[in-house]
């Protein structure tokens, strides 16, 4: 079990965990590589933080681009907030990497498809995709965690994904609340989906 070093540390993540959302929604329709594997990131809780904050790079990345490219309009007052998010996130889950004794996993290249950042209704349909299986991912991993501080965490950041999500939904104009149960994604199978964004 992995515990933080001290009180203030829990708190801290904590802090960053309910009042934002980690992201991770791919395409899973894109060809799979076999390049990048769910034991890369490590065992244990520290594993599935280390896991985490590779969703979130992918996240902060794509929101980052999205608001540079100036192609959002109006409804870049709802994705503005949401890229601050991920990377608010990304920094918050580096430091408990680093507090726990972990090592934070590597910051990856990433690469997207043609377009991507050059058409708005392309980019949130992308954006809702990323947080739909981001909500899948959490919900796959929040039974397997150990430390009770952590495993609260992630529970309000699965939470937050979900408002992200349903956001996307209604700038797509599509159904806002999918479902009355929410579905999980095994860290394989999330794997497999963010692998060919995954660049050389």
């Amino acid at each position: 079990m992995i515990h933080f070093n001290s009180e203030s540390n829990r708190r801290s993540f904590l802090k960053y965990a309910t009042l934002v959302g980690v992201g991770g929604s791919l395409a899973a329709a894109l060809p799979i590589s076999n390049a990048f594997a769910a034991s890369a990131f490590g065992d244990g809780d520290l594993g599935i933080l280390n896991y985490a904050l590779t969703l979130e790079y992918l996240e902060a990345d794509f929101y980052k681009q999205g608001v540079a490219a100036n192609i959002l309009g109006d409804d870049a007052k709802y994705i503005t907030p949401i890229a601050a998010h991920e990377q608010a996130h990304v920094d918050a889950l580096t430091a408990t990497v680093k507090k726990l004794g972990g090592t934070p996993a590597a910051l990856p290249k990433f690469v997207y498809p043609d377009g991507t950042f050059k058409d708005k209704a392309t980019f949130l349909k992308t954006a809702s995709v990323f947080e739909e299986t981001g909500v899948k991912a959490y919900h796959g991993q929040v039974t397997l965690v150990k430390d009770g501080a952590i495993l609260g965490a992630a529970a309000s950041i699965a939470g937050v994904e979900s408002r992200h999500a349903a956001v996307l939904n209604y700038l797509n104009k599509t159904k806002i609340v999918p479902a009355p149960v929410e579905a999980h994604a095994t860290m394989d199978e999330t794997v497999a989906a963010i692998t060919p964004f995954l660049g050389k």
